[in-house]
């Protein structure tokens, strides 16, 4: 049965998730168009620069080479997400649908890239950390909003 409360929270979760992948390919989409891979663009000096890399193995090139098993890594990530929602969808509090809906518009954003480009477009470049995409930072925000969310309402208890 849906409910006022179910119908907003799919809401949030799918307007999130979309959000989080359209952002994320829009950006890839730009930094393919624009720059030739390994081109660096300094954008604040000493804490951001865009620079173009791909990566064929999972976050921070780590399973180079491993493009099927990371596939379905990702694919069992997404299904267990969609499942957990699913299941939850009745609850009040929005935030874990949003977390959710960032972390599946982030898998999605980089899954996309695995199926139509055979590896993962970066371009965010701390200097200190591997380079990163939009797609990752939605994945690890879901994940901390998530984490926090959950720990709040255990401490509600």
């Amino acid at each position: 049965m849906s409910t006022p409360q179910s119908k907003r929270n799919s809401l949030f979760f799918l307007v999130t998730a979309a959000g989080a992948l359209v952002i994320d390919q829009f950006l890839k989409v730009l930094v393919v168009a624009l720059m030739e891979p390994g081109q660096s663009v300094t954008v604040i000096p000493g804490v951001l620069a865009i620079t173009y890399s791909t990566n064929t193995g999972a976050a921070f090139g780590i399973l180079k080479g491993k493009g099927q098993l990371l596939f379905l890594a990702v694919l069992a990530v997404v299904v267990l997400t969609v499942a957990w929602f699913y299941y939850t969808r009745h609850r009040e509090g929005v935030w874990s649908f949003i977390a959710l809906g960032l972390v599946i518009g982030g898998a999605l954003g980089n899954i996309t890239d695995r199926l139509f480009r055979g590896k993962v477009i970066d371009f965010l470049d701390l200097g200190w950390w591997p380079v990163f995409n939009f797609a990752d930072v939605a994945i690890v925000a879901g994940v901390i909003i998530f984490v926090a969310g959950t720990a709040l309402e255990l401490m509600r208890e």
